[in-house]
């Protein structure tokens, strides 16, 4: 049975926006959103992890999700559910970091349905916090090509976010609408 609701998922390196854009979009659409798991987890756990740890993310981060699909009918119909990243982000993690992915996440990534991916551009200035790894604009560079080779290599209609925070904003709402027939 078909969702009555769209899934879109913002992915891209760190220090591109996503969480920004995910919550501003929800504003927009009257909706909300699916945080990311990654960074609750190492908050609580230290910024120091393993594969171990990359598997326990993603199982939080698909219970975040699944979670919020089954209850976002309900509190939102229609309005789409937006996604602050989702396992495609830790199977590049995971391959970046440690060169190799357990194959549940990427089980997991062939049985998850989404409608829509928004891809953030490296052209944000690089604002640093506790647990950001990769300050360098060539290491986020490299990270942003491989999740545009994921995209283009995958059947999810996607858009690539990126100019002024207006732009990339104006960019986001367009495609959201486009997705949604409006």
């Amino acid at each position: 049975m078909q969702q009555p609701f769209k899934k879109i998922t913002i992915i891209g390196p760190e220090s591109t926006g996503k969480s920004y854009l995910s919550a501003y979009l929800a504003g927009q659409y009257r909706s909300h959103w699916v945080p990311e798991y990654a960074r609750e987890y190492l908050l609580e756990n230290g910024r120091s992890y393993g594969p171990g740890d990359l598997l326990r993310i993603a199982r939080g981060q698909q219970e975040l999700e699944n979670k919020a699909v089954s209850l976002h009918e309900q509190a939102f119909g229609a309005a789409p559910l937006f996604c602050d990243t989702d396992l495609w982000v830790i199977k590049v993690w995971s391959e970046f970091v440690f060169g190799s992915c357990d194959p549940w996440i990427l089980e997991q990534i062939a049985a998850t349905r989404c409608d829509l991916y928004l891809l953030c551009n490296t052209d944000l200035p690089w604002v640093q916090d506790e647990l950001r790894e990769y300050p360098d604009l060539q290491t986020r560079e490299i990270l942003f090509h491989i999740y545009k080779d994921l995209l283009v290599n995958q059947p999810v209609p996607w858009v690539e976010i990126a100019g002024t925070p207006d732009q990339r904003l104006q960019r986001a709402c367009l495609a959201v609408d486009h997705c949604l027939g409006v």
